[in-house]
């Protein structure tokens, strides 16, 4: 046998990448993880064992423990998920305020996945060039209430390759993932970093004001600064598997900070009285949009559990 690692995945036939070559490979029989119900079993980025068919042909027999993953929301509230890549360095969220709009709560919930795996993440900001007056102020309202709580925030254009050096250097020699919604501009940064890949793209639909979808399956690309990109379909939302309710405000740093100083050891900062979190949202020194994100995950998580 021999290691590899998944660069694209197409649920059934699967690009792995060993040292000496690139092979088709398919899994052999029910390979299965026991520590997430998954509708996908391998995903880029993980590292595989391989049993050999021919000179391009093979069998993947074993996965190797993921060290992290990133999962799709899952669709109908069914248990079942999707993970979106595994084993990543640095998590990149690509955010426009326009054409599409990105919601503070979609922010939110891959802010908290990464938290939770100790996954570095940078928020990007893109078509930069494209904004109104109103537009800008919205971004920036939107990268102070990020920057404040410790998270970094990158302004980019594409089209006008503004910060892409800074965004290439970031990347180095890391297994990184982009994502977002379809259309906020995944695929052209890209290509912006790395001509030579020339990824398809897509307008903006004017009538839904919502991207098309260009990128169909997660991959993986090389890059010459040592950089493994993974590119990712755009989605509409992230997963919170394997959280308990007491848990999700943890992945809220700057609820952390103030949670200390609540009257109950278990506060949920919802109902209880004397919540230092809620005393600090009157007070605006924490943003009100991270909190009803905060709010609407609780809820999820009632629903799910009673699914």
């Amino acid at each position: 046998m021999i290691l590899g690692t998944v660069y694209r995945s197409t649920g059934s036939w699967y690009k792995v990448v060993t040292e000496k070559r690139t092979l088709n490979c398919r899994i052999q029989g029910k390979l299965r993880l026991d520590d997430v119900k998954s509708t996908n079993p391998v995903v880029v980025g993980d590292k595989v064992y391989i049993r050999l068919l021919n000179e391009i042909e093979g069998v993947i027999v074993k996965i190797m423990p993921r060290e992290n993953y990133i999962i799709r929301k899952s669709v109908n509230l069914s248990k079942q998920t999707q993970i979106i890549a595994a084993n990543i360095d640095h998590a990149f969220l690509l955010i426009t305020i326009d054409n599409p709009p990105t919601l503070t709560s979609f922010i939110d919930r891959f802010l908290v996945t990464t938290q939770a795996y100790k996954i570095n993440s940078t928020l990007i900001f893109n078509k930069i060039d494209t904004y109104d007056s109103e537009k800008k102020e919205r971004m920036n309202e939107l990268i102070e209430i990020y920057n404040r709580i410790g998270y970094n925030c990158i302004k980019v254009s594409a089209l006008k390759k503004k910060n892409i050096n800074k965004l290439y250097d970031l990347i180095s020699n890391k297994v990184c993932m982009f994502s977002g919604h379809s259309g906020v501009g995944k695929s052209t940064i890209i290509n912006t970093l790395s001509p030579k890949l020339k990824l398809k793209t897509s307008s903006i639909s004017e009538q839904h004001k919502q991207g098309q979808h260009t990128t169909t399956f997660a991959e993986m690309y090389d890059f010459v600064n040592g950089a493994r990109l993974i590119d990712t379909p755009g989605i509409k939302g992230f997963g919170l598997v394997n959280m308990k309710k007491n848990e999700i405000g943890k992945y809220f740093p700057e609820f952390n900070n103030a949670s200390d100083q609540c009257k109950f050891n278990n506060c949920l900062h919802v109902n209880e009285p004397s919540c230092e979190v809620k005393k600090r949202i009157k007070s605006k020194l924490i943003s009100y949009s991270r909190y009803k994100s905060y709010i609407q995950f609780l809820e999820d998580y009632k629903i799910h559990r009673n699914s």
